[in-house]
């Protein structure tokens, strides 16, 4: 069995107030770049073997300090970045409910089958983030691999692999928090175990 280390990014100035940010390359802020040296000082001593990240700016910068100080190379694949939230992209949920009250009604009902108008099929986005992170276990089935991805991302990953229900991965895993660590052990049978969720690394405190 292959035990993978999942983490989100560090924060950007879209985490405060939260918009979605999806797609769009927003980078790291100053918060994010102290989370990700905090990570990459924390990865140096845990015998990390491979390192994977999504192609966005805020995923390559986290992982980038995690290279510097592990000597590893970021295997970049885009099947992990955030999906496209269509009409959301940018904007707060606040905003949506005060201009959209009725679609955020549905959205908050059933997050999938009323998906933002425009955003990528949320079953598409699982189903390319558990074939991303199986190739990950199958290079490094030995090792100890470390995936830099994002929040959407990784709780519908989750959820696929768990056999949650995708409708339901906001009430589920309500949230994800900026550098955190998601450990899973995904075994040779195709089933997976989560280790923990959504925990802080030794050497940070937001």
């Amino acid at each position: 069995m292959t035990v993978l280390t999942l983490v989100r990014h560090g924060r950007t100035p879209w985490h405060d107030p939260t918009r979605y940010a999806g797609d769009s390359d927003v980078p790291l802020d100053e918060v994010g770049v102290a989370q990700a040296a905090a990570l990459a000082a924390w990865a140096a001593g845990r015998g990390f073997t491979s390192l994977a990240c999504s192609d966005l700016r805020r995923a390559i910068d986290t992982a980038g300090a995690v290279a510097a100080a592990t000597g590893l190379t970021p295997a970049v694949d885009p099947r992990l970045r955030e999906p496209h939230f269509g009409l959301a992209e940018g904007r707060t949920l606040a905003e949506l409910r005060a201009a959209e009250p009725e679609l955020v009604a549905r959205f908050e009902a059933d997050p999938v089958a009323a998906a933002w108008p425009g955003a990528e099929p949320p079953a598409d986005v699982a189903d390319r983030g558990v074939a991303a992170l199986r190739d990950v276990a199958a290079r490094d089935a030995d090792g100890a691999p470390l995936v830099v991805a994002h929040s959407t991302l990784l709780r519908l990953v989750l959820c696929r692999l768990l056999g949650v229900p995708l409708p339901e991965y906001r009430r589920a895993l309500p949230r994800l928090d900026p550098a955190t660590l998601t450990e899973v052990v995904m075994r040779p049978d195709g089933t997976t175990g989560l280790l923990r969720y959504n925990a802080p690394f030794e050497g940070w405190s937001a």
